[in-house]
């Protein structure tokens, strides 16, 4: 599947999946009357369009909290800027480790499909940057992340996991 569409800030995004199944949900959506990509048929046999309420609304209903589509978006920045920050690795001045917040940043605003100012602004959390200028990464805490300590925190990937712990430590120390 191929999706194009003009997103926040006039953006226009062109992204490529491969999902069978996804993809005859979509088809199913696209055979429904009407302009809108995404809706559904309710039980009167009237199609109705899916929002970002409608999103938000079945985020609550399955978690049980007030969480939203921006708390995924944010997270999904975090952690990337987590590892990209990781990825550059030492920097030499402070000037470098500047460059390097905006080399990261940039890349997760790209996949996020934002500007940087609102990426860095709305979906980092702003420990992790405080700490990459501190010389922490979240890669110190990789290795403790064992298989004891991700069965307690869920569903979580190992690197969520590793992000997870390094902002909860950082936290504290920076409240204390």
């Amino acid at each position: 599947m191929r999706f194009r569409f003009r997103g926040k800030g006039g953006k226009d995004h062109y992204i490529s999946l491969r999902d069978r199944r996804l993809a005859r949900i979509v088809r199913r959506c696209q055979d429904i009357p009407g302009q809108e990509l995404f809706q559904y048929v309710d039980e009167d046999g009237v199609a109705r369009s899916v929002g970002s309420d409608d999103v938000n609304a079945y985020i609550r209903e399955i978690s049980g909290e007030d969480y939203t589509a921006k708390d995924f978006r944010t997270w999904a920045g975090t952690v990337l800027a987590a590892w990209a920050l990781e990825a550059l690795g030492e920097f030499g001045s402070e000037m470098q480790a500047k460059h390097n917040v905006v080399r990261a940043i940039e890349a997760v605003a790209e996949r996020l499909g934002n500007t940087a100012t609102i990426c860095r602004k709305s979906y980092v959390h702003p420990a992790i940057i405080n700490a990459y200028m501190d010389r922490a990464t979240v890669g110190t805490v990789k290795p403790r992340v064992d298989p004891e300590l991700q069965e307690h925190l869920g569903d979580l990937e190992s690197d969520e996991a590793a992000v997870l712990v390094f902002l909860r430590q950082r936290l504290a120390r920076e409240a204390a």
